[in-house]
């Protein structure tokens, strides 16, 4: 004898059908973020507005993965360091690495890329940790740039910044 179909078995079978659709394109785009982040040199990022729209500042910058966070050193003046002092901590990243951001005629944008809450780190020994994957990714520049970085973090002329996803 055929059993009753009741509404709750229609909206389970309903979300199974939608999951196992969805399923497969959660993880492909988190393993192509996954991998942009631990092949590419640059990082393109931009503060958001209060209302999510993106900020004239844009740009390519060395960055640092770790736990899934992303780190950058910046110098203090810069509109990504004073936004988040004004409370701007939302901004957009894409991850790989094209050159400079206003010679990509905007091709940065199709690249991997998502929305992350920006802080500032102060802390001195995590400082140490990021400056050391700094120093193993980018090992050429980093002698002369790993002490710029250092004294900068020391004297407050630089900053480090967080991105978490």
């Amino acid at each position: 004898m055929p059993r009753e179909v009741r509404r709750r078995d229609l909206l389970i079978g309903g979300a199974t059908v939608v999951g196992a659709l969805l399923a497969p394109t959660v993880p492909a785009a988190h393993h192509k973020l996954e991998k942009a982040l631990a092949e590419s040199a640059l990082v393109y990022l931009t503060p958001l507005h209060a209302d999510g729209r993106e900020s004239s500042c844009q740009s390519e910058i060395w960055f640092a993965a770790l736990e899934g966070d992303v780190y950058v050193v910046t110098e203090a003046s810069t509109w990504r360091a004073r936004a988040i002092g004004k409370g701007l901590e939302g901004a957009r990243i894409w991850v790989g690495d094209l050159g400079n951001w206003r010679r990509t005629g905007g091709r940065y944008r199709n690249l991997p890329s998502y929305t992350a809450q920006a802080s500032r780190v102060d802390d001195a020994e995590r400082h140490a940790v990021v400056l050391e994957s700094f120093a193993g990714k980018y090992v050429r520049e980093w002698r002369s740039w790993g002490s710029r970085f250092r004294k900068g973090l020391a004297d407050g002329s630089r900053v480090m910044l967080r991105y978490t996803n």
